[in-house]
């Protein structure tokens, strides 16, 4: 019967040394990862009314088609046409 070798207290092996890695630094990929992602937590009461990714995502597309056809545009008054006052 063979004995177990003897489990090591460092998790890198003898010919590893800690400083050939150089600095570690923790969540320092955190940032760019959160930047990158776009995930969005809806209330429990809108989730009740969705059954899946699908569905919110027709649901937000037919909310922006109807906001496109919608909006009429701002028309401004042009440049040319002063704005005169009334004195009473």
């Amino acid at each position: 019967m063979k004995k177990a070798k003897p489990i090591a207290e460092d998790e890198l092996r003898p010919e590893y040394k800690r400083g050939d890695f150089g600095p570690m630094v923790r969540g320092k990929y955190a940032a760019r990862l959160k930047a990158s992602s776009n995930i969005v937590v809806l209330k429990p009461e809108v989730a009740k009314a969705f059954p899946n990714a699908e569905a919110v995502n027709d649901a937000l597309l037919g909310l922006i088609t109807l906001a496109k056809t919608a909006a009429r545009p701002v028309r401004r008054p042009s440049k040319t046409r002063a704005k005169t006052t009334r004195a009473g």
